[in-house]
């Protein structure tokens, strides 16, 4: 059998090469290039065959910098997303610092069901400088090294301490990134020494080599009864998950949904299932939903998830489904998700293949007139909340729902909106009308503050037909902000509305709510006497000039009643330019966005000396009481407990 002699790190290089996802018709590359920041434990191995190879043969694999290791984890996730998870990029990095600064890409990867790859370096396997620099010691367990902490933020890990365990190592990270039923972080931690030890590679391992998604038909018969139960329900709503979106679904769903009527709410990773003014679009559902999504949720007998894994904020912390007869069907890939909410019916099985089976089992079947009539009048209504939250109200400082209705308004349909983390993905799962599949990209699995210009970079390397538009505030654009030179040095394009309201928006509206009077979330002076950061001036702080010294073009917006007009003219210059934008808007916290008759589990202080966590609490003891098991009606013993 031929071979050839390579390193460890010019192997995983070009094995990663040859590999393709198919799906269908379509076929691509899975790992389309490297992430790479480099330090002792990966320059001589991986660092040295991207050097190599980019000499003999610089269209093998792509390299790109990034400024942060957690923020290349955000590129290649937000990239998987865009690409239904076909296709993504690897990530390496150096020991110590810099493989710990991917635990939280790792975390959000996983958390969100998205394909990453990852290859953190280890110190070296043979132990002759022992401890080598950025080595973390444990005398009980010679064999811990900090990659370790990956190993419950992974789908699959692996340690390659020996050249021949590179062989199984990528077989099985490329057999969980193609699975959409285990996908996540894939890692595999590299000792420095072993990446540039030599290896005898068959040419077969090299050779091309395919993927083919699995996309399981639900088990026979099964559908049946899924078709029974939803003919015996009066008021059945379905629930659309990211699973809608990875599997290319909506097509199918909007059949079903427009043959029988049945209205649709959407999670976070749901959202573009359907078009906003799709007729049973409900919008978003749960503690960010719309009232039109919970008021139908409210009374459901039948609640149809697909595709979702049914977070806290989709169900409204359990409160979302009032009937007390709501039963669950839930379709899914996993099967841990598929039995969530003690589900009736659980099918394991993907989200388009059984839509399709399932719409000939319908046919002829419709809601009732009524119900169809309760949900175009919900629907209405919540839109004109909606077009009035949208309003110029010609504030110097506009409030954040006008901001999100002249963005918009003014970007085209295939342009993708990206946020993660702060007041803003609760306001745009409400408001935000999704006109595109592909459009909307809130990461509210993980939340992760700091992810939306990493995301934003790593979208802009998808299309060029489709401009990325990051909305973020201030506290989350000043954890990781430094990706804005990593599209400057690509020349990528895309857009980031920066919103400053001068603290932690979000949190502070939940400090509020529980009692704790928006302590800490201000971004002030520091009052030394009384501890606290509340009654100080602003800080002299000045983003806009901050992201110009990064290189980035700039747009401000002054504080006028024109700022809002002012706001959508610097989109179009945005839009209109071949580089990427940075628009610099201020905004008033406290302007509230139009409520949604929800509720969120947070839990309160039982005791306090405080009269605003007094009345916080005397609140949350009414909302647990809707609070519902898995089975049955709740605890009247653990109500009282909180009593």
């Amino acid at each position: 059998m031929a071979s050839k002699k390579l390193t460890v790190g010019q192997l995983i290089v070009e094995f990663l090469a040859h590999q393709y996802t198919v799906d269908g018709n379509q076929r691509v590359r899975t790992i389309q290039g490297f992430f790479g920041i480099f330090g002792h434990g990966n320059v001589a191995g991986i660092g040295q065959a991207l050097k190599q190879y980019s000499i003999s043969n610089p269209k093998l694999m792509a390299y790109h910098q990034a400024r942060n290791e957690q923020a290349m984890v955000h590129e290649a996730t937000a990239f998987s997303r865009v690409n239904r998870r076909l296709s993504t990029y690897a990530c390496t990095a150096s020991v110590g610092p810099g493989a710990t600064n991917m635990l939280t890409g790792a975390a959000v990867a996983t958390t969100n069901r998205l394909p990453v790859l990852l290859f953190p370096s280890d110190t070296f396997a043979n132990r002759a400088p022992d401890p080598v620099l950025q080595q973390l010691e444990a005398p009980h367990d010679l064999t811990l090294t900090v990659n370790d902490a990956f190993k419950p933020l992974s789908r699959f890990f692996d340690r390659v301490n020996r050249p021949e365990q590179i062989f199984s190592a990528l077989l099985n990270a490329m057999r969980v990134l193609t699975d959409p039923s285990e996908t996540g972080a894939v890692t595999i931690a590299v000792p420095e020494d072993v990446q540039a030890e030599v290896i005898d590679v068959p040419d077969e391992f090299l050779a091309d080599r395919e993927w083919h998604v699995r996309r399981p038909r639900p088990d026979a018969g099964l559908m049946e009864l899924v078709s029974k139960q939803i003919k015996a329900s009066k008021k059945p709503m379905i629930i659309a998950g990211g699973g809608i979106i990875y599997s290319d679904a909506h097509l199918a769903l909007a059949k079903l949904v427009e043959a029988t009527g049945i209205p649709v709410g959407v999670s976070q990773a749901g959202m573009g299932s359907l078009n906003w003014d799709h007729p049973q679009m409900l919008g978003a559902v749960g503690a960010t939903g719309t009232i039109a999504a919970n008021r139908i949720a409210k009374d459901a007998d039948l609640i149809i998830g697909i595709g979702t894994r049914y977070s806290d904020f989709t169900t409204a912390s359990r409160t979302a489904f009032q009937n007390p007869n709501v039963k669950f069907i839930n379709i899914n890939i996993t099967s841990f998700d598929a039995l969530k909410h003690g589900s009736s019916t659980p099918v394991v099985a993907d989200a388009r293949e059984s839509l399709k089976e399932l719409l000939p089992l319908l046919n002829g079947h419709k809601i009732s007139e009524n119900f169809q009539s309760e949900i175009k009048s919900e629907v209405s209504s919540w839109n004109q909340t909606v077009d009035k939250a949208f309003e110029n109200r010609r504030l110097a400082k506009p409030s954040q729902s006008e901001i999100i209705g002249a963005v918009n308004k003014n970007i085209a349909d295939k342009d993708v909106l990206i946020c993660a983390a702060g007041s803003l993905p609760g306001d745009l799962h409400k408001m935000w009308r999704t006109r595109d599949p592909l459009g909307y990209h809130v990461e509210y699995a993980f939340s992760c503050m700091g992810y939306e210009i990493a995301a934003g970079v790593g979208i802009a390397r998808w299309s060029k037909e489709r401009t990325p538009v990051v909305m973020v505030g201030d506290g989350s654009y000043l954890m990781m902000h430094t990706e804005i030179v990593s599209a400057v040095a690509e020349g990528l394009k895309f857009i980031i509305v920066l919103i400053q309201n001068h603290g932690f928006a979000s949190i502070g509206n939940l400090s509020e709510s529980v009692g704790s009077q928006r302590y800490g979330t201000k971004y002030r002076f520091r009052d030394r006497e009384n501890n606290n950061f509340e009654t100080g001036e602003i800080l002299p702080i000045d983003l806009a000039k901050n992201a110009e010294s990064l290189g980035i073009d700039v747009i401000r917006i002054a504080e006028s009643p024109n700022a809002i007009d002012d706001l959508i003219a610097a989109i179009k210059v945005a839009k209109a330019s071949t580089k990427a934008t940075l628009i610099h808007i201020n905004s008033d916290p406290l302007l509230p966005s139009p409520s949604n008759e929800s509720w969120w589990d947070v839990p309160i202080a039982q005791v306090s000396e405080l009269k605003s966590t007094q009345a916080a609490l005397r609140a949350y003891q009414e909302n647990i009481k809707m609070q519902r098991p898995l089975f049955g009606k709740r605890s009247e013993e653990h109500t009282s407990e909180l009593q």
